[in-house]
């Protein structure tokens, strides 16, 4: 199964486009809500790496998508900006990759390294809020969490990157 296969052009957005991204916001939001109760393990980076493959830089319009309807259901915060910036920029390093071919395990070793500079990442509007001082000590006190960030996301990826892949190529072909 070649990981460069897409099922969107990068042209405009057809019907059926639309319905696919709908789909696929719906199964990333579930997907998130149903593991809010553990700290820092979700599926949304997997789910994005696996999106990312598939529909190319139109995943940017779930990625916004995605932030919306978190800000609807939690308010909005600081980490509304986070979102903003923390899950395109994962969808572009996935874009460019997939064009390189690269293998399964980089997009383990992605979606680790993504968990565990997630912090690092997030800290970037306590620069603005609050100087050097707060945006370093916000990003030390989470480092903890981002190590369970980082081994989750890198297991989660381990064990359920190709079925995902494959269901998303099954599912693409019966069109």
């Amino acid at each position: 199964m070649p990981l460069s296969l897409r099922v969107m052009s990068d042209n405009a957005l057809s019907v059926k486009d639309i319905a696919y991204l709908g789909i696929s916001l719906a199964i990333l939001e579930a997907s998130k809500l149903a593991l809010d109760f553990l700290p820092n393990v979700e599926v949304v980076t997997l789910l994005f790496i696996v999106y990312t493959i598939f529909y190319g830089r139109k995943t940017l319009l779930i990625a916004f998508g995605f932030t919306a309807i978190e800000c609807f259901l939690k308010g909005v915060n600081v980490w509304s900006i986070m979102y903003l910036y923390i899950w395109p920029m994962l969808i572009l390093m996935v874009f460019y990759a997939n064009r390189k071919k690269v293998g399964f395990v980089f997009y383990c070793i992605l979606s680790g390294f993504f968990g565990l500079f997630f912090g690092l990442f997030c800290s970037i509007p306590y620069l603005f809020i609050g100087g050097w001082s707060m945006a370093v000590t916000w990003w030390i006190a989470g480092i903890p969490y981002d190590i369970i960030h980082c081994v989750s996301n890198f297991v989660l990826t381990l064990i359920l990157f190709k079925p995902l892949c494959k269901i998303m190529s099954k599912v693409i072909s019966e069109q």
